[in-house]
């Protein structure tokens, strides 16, 4: 196998330098590091990631820890991890929590808490005071994405104000028969996402003097969800509303292939919010709020980067809101008269 030596000689620079360059531990002139890596590349020399843990006390591996890895955003969420952790040299050891009590203290008692990451990125799940302490006590820093979490830097849109936002957007338009397709509030997610998107909807619906008893549904955040959902609600041309604030884009993709299918017409006859910014809303032309996940991703391992790096005694912990972009398409009109 060819060794550092054959590395450095090629590309004409010390051992210590060479090392420094594939290891991105210290300085080295971006010309010099290139220069290293194509010599590396040109003799197949792969650097031992366990002989460089052993002499900085780094694995060079970042801990995400997720609720969910088949719902869309958290995959992108963890798309854009991923995409910036390769670009800066690590590795990414995914774990999926579940409700599972004694599942979760051995992934933070016994793999986070071990040698085995030099980070952590939670994504959608409120930490503990026990495990941030455990993990900052270890040396481990730690950010949250999807709500505020007590002593560390947290990344996440403000879920009421969101609908709030939604809602006093339909109210705009005309409309005075609004409903909320979101989450089981018995069921809630981590940060109580459901009961804020929830409450959002009412403090508009309140504000404008328009709240009614019938003015939410529990369904699934997913397309299915969504679709089975609003066949219910709409089925029924006496009491259905003129517009639906959805709390996620697959709700609110799932809401129009249910309207097409009962043959009312979006936005003629139902205009459609949703959140998220889903590859799938230009497709369907829905009006959303886009909380950009896969940047949400990049920007946590940027802090995290900042914790590991020479200056992390400087890192400050913050809760940091996502900048959410409004991008208004053909879901939503003036209700029917």
């Amino acid at each position: 196998m060819s060794a550092i030596a054959d590395v450095a000689r090629l590309a004409g620079v010390s051992k210590s330098t060479a090392s420094r360059a594939l290891s991105g531990n210290g300085y080295v002139s971006e010309e010099t590091r290139t220069r290293v890596e194509h010599a590396a590349a040109e003799i197949g020399f792969v650097p031992s990631s366990i002989a460089s843990g052993l002499a900085t006390g780094l694995t060079r591996t970042v801990g995400v820890v997720i609720p969910f890895v088949n719902r869309w955003f958290f995959a992108e969420v963890l798309e854009g991890i991923e995409s910036a952790l390769i670009s800066a040299g690590y590795d990414l050891t995914l774990y999926q929590l579940h409700d599972d009590p004694v599942r979760r203290q051995r992934v933070f008692d016994y793999f986070l808490a071990r040698k085995r990451v030099d980070a952590v990125i939670a994504i959608g799940i409120s930490l503990s005071a026990h495990e941030v302490r455990s993990l900052k006590g270890l040396g481990k820093p730690i950010v949250g994405i999807g709500g505020e979490i007590p002593a560390i830097s947290t990344l996440s849109i403000d879920d009421e104000a969101a609908t709030q936002f939604l809602t006093e957007h339909l109210v705009s338009l005309g409309h005075t028969r609004i409903m909320h397709l979101g989450g089981d509030q018995n069921h809630q997610m981590d940060f109580a996402v459901h009961s804020r998107r929830l409450a959002g909807v009412r403090r508009a619906l309140a504000a404008a003097g328009l709240s009614h008893p019938d003015d939410f549904r529990a369904v699934p955040y997913s397309i299915p969800g969504g679709y089975s959902g609003a066949l219910a609600v709409l089925s029924n041309p006496a009491t259905r509303p003129t517009a639906i604030v959805a709390g996620c884009d697959e709700i609110a993709i799932g809401v129009i292939l249910a309207a097409r299918e009962l043959g009312i017409a979006v936005p003629a006859q139902l205009s459609v919010v949703g959140i998220d910014g889903h590859n799938l809303a230009e497709l369907f032309g829905l009006t959303t709020l886009e909380q950009h996940p896969s940047a949400q991703g990049e920007h946590a391992v940027q802090l995290i980067l900042e914790r590991l790096g020479p200056d992390a005694g400087l890192a400050v912990d913050e809760r940091i809101g996502v900048a959410i972009d409004f991008v208004v398409r053909r879901s939503t009109t003036a209700p029917p008269h």
